[in-house]
């Protein structure tokens, strides 16, 4: 029975040492017995058997040649064992030394891991992502006024406007010891404050709105989406249920649902081509086949009358021969 128990201990002993990998934690030494504790010491166990050690092993009193490593070792086991993910991580590898890749994982995620709160990172990476959006918006809605500035019907337009509004010095006395070039600065500000009025520019150059970033649209999406349970539901009551007639809107949203257009595309073609496309009623199956069978013989036309088509042509012809 004795020789069963040394046994038994034996095997033990060996698991536990096994376990054990140099660079993890304490290394090749078990950080309890480095601690001179049992494996189910609590905390105030830990922190007593800590101090007692850290003043019998301090490098001022301890003069031995690894006074400093063993100062260091106690450190480190203490460290580990008065975390409780660290220790619970610790007993784990203890318990499964052949889950070599696990322990390297536990080891090196609590190390590596940010030790800022998840929640604040992504918090952060959405007001970035917002801001440059925003920012994105306006530099792209600012190059489509000079764009805009800069073609001759805009800009006559514009002037037009400034000159009734008696916003531009229509009298050159007035003007006269003032420099040309702040005039001039001065005469393009007013007409692209006119344009900014006046210009209705849709699509991925319109003007910014705040409400259209991320951050605003994660803030208000449990709105959106009552909003949009609402509406889903007042259509299949009105529609799927009571058989009523579609009216002008929903002729919209089926149609540009039917062409996969994005509210900004839909708005961006002009009120004529948006009437005849409604009343192509493009949601029956059948329109819709018919629809596109359409669009491509007339692009196939316009490429048979291309010149760059005709040239495209010999030239594959040519090569193949």
């Amino acid at each position: 029975m004795r020789i069963a128990c040394l046994v038994v201990c034996f095997l033990a002993v060996v698991h536990s040492t096994s376990a054990l990998i140099e660079g993890l934690y304490c290394g090749t030494l078990n950080c309890y017995d480095v601690l001179e504790l049992e494996r189910g010491a609590d905390a105030a166990a830990i922190r007593k058997s800590y101090r007692r050690l850290a003043v019998q092993y301090h490098p001022d009193k301890y003069k031995a040649p690894d006074a400093r490593e063993k100062f260091q070792l106690l450190s480190t086991a203490y460290e580990i064992l008065k975390d409780e993910e660290e220790r619970t991580n610790y007993d784990y590898m203890l318990d499964h030394p052949d889950m070599v890749y696990r322990h390297y994982y536990n080891y090196y995620r609590k190390r590596v891991a940010p030790k800022v709160d998840v929640r604040v990172v992504i918090a952060g990476a959405i007001l970035v992502i917002s801001v440059i959006q925003y920012l994105g918006w306006w530099h792209s809605y600012n190059r489509a006024i000079k764009a805009a500035l800069l073609m001759p019907q805009y800009r006559t337009r514009a002037k037009q406007i400034a000159e009734e509004r008696r916003l531009l010095p229509l009298e050159k006395s007035k003007t006269k010891k003032v420099p040309k070039e702040v005039v001039k600065n001065e005469e393009e500000a007013i007409l692209w404050s006119i344009l900014e009025d006046n210009l209705n520019i849709i699509g991925g150059y319109s003007k910014p709105r705040i409400w259209d970033v991320l951050l605003f649209k994660i803030l208000v999406s449990p709105y959106s989406l009552l909003l949009y349970l609402w509406w889903y539901g007042q259509w299949v009551w009105q529609f799927n249920i009571k058989k009523m007639e579609y009216g002008p809107e929903e002729k919209c949203y089926l149609t540009r649902r039917s062409l996969n257009l994005s509210q900004a595309r839909w708005e961006a073609l002009s009120a004529e081509n948006r009437a005849d496309l409604v009343s192509k009623e493009l949601w029956v199956g059948d329109h819709l086949q018919s629809y596109k069978k359409e669009q491509e013989e007339e692009m196939k036309t316009k490429l048979a009358d291309s010149s760059k088509h005709k040239m495209y042509r010999r030239y594959m012809k040519s090569h193949r021969s």
